[in-house]
């Protein structure tokens, strides 16, 4: 059977819930929503399993803290034996506005702590879908703002996103990250509606 590990990137402990930086558990969370699928507590991180047509799908959620995310990312795929080429990796983006989103089959870490890390462990050969958060702070606040919460209307602009990452991680899963990045990137691009605009 083949094996996936979809691995979404935050910070453990409450006072990081629904924070800009913890996107990536925000998108697994959605998945395990969709799928019923309960995350048990286990080494390196929080692992959730489930199966997609014949493939055993592994959810993790590492426990280490976003810079040492790599330890987490290497103990599950030494561990499950997974090609390196069927790990996707979900992460939060300030370069990217609010609600939009890209899927990539390789690169840099685009100065992100928690792909840095992975990077340095297994190098840049993995699939990543990184999640736009918008950089809306002043000079020299971007860790406030990433380690800061989402306001209720930049969850009502990031929810339909949250949506469609469950079915983009299914694509990938079910499709391959080729196909999958043809069918999403040109939506990822899209500026999402405002809440106001919807006003009439």
């Amino acid at each position: 059977m083949d094996k996936y590990l979809i691995v979404g990137l935050g910070n453990v402990g409450t006072e990081y819930d629904m924070t800009r930086h913890n996107t990536g558990f925000m998108v697994l969370d959605a998945f395990a929503k969709a799928s019923n699928i309960v995350f048990a507590d286990k080494r390196y991180g929080f692992v959730g399993e489930t199966t997609l047509k014949g493939r055993k799908v592994f959810l993790l959620k590492p426990s280490t803290f976003m810079n040492l995310s790599g330890n987490a990312v290497r103990y599950w795929l030494n561990k499950e034996n997974i090609d390196q080429s069927r790990l996707l990796v979900v992460s939060d983006d300030v370069a990217l506005p609010l609600g939009q989103f890209r899927l990539k089959g390789s690169g840099s870490n685009g100065g992100h702590n928690g792909l840095g890390h992975i990077q340095q462990l297994i190098g840049q050969q993995y699939a990543r879908l990184r999640m736009g958060i918008g950089n809306d702070y002043p000079q020299g606040m971007q860790i406030d703002y990433v380690l800061g919460r989402f306001t209720s209307e930049e969850l009502q602009l990031l929810q339909p996103t949250l949506d469609l990452s469950v079915d983009i991680i299914k694509s990938f899963v079910l499709a391959g990250i080729d196909v999958t990045m043809n069918q999403y990137n040109k939506l990822g691009k899209k500026s999402p509606i405002s809440p106001k605009d919807n006003e009439q």
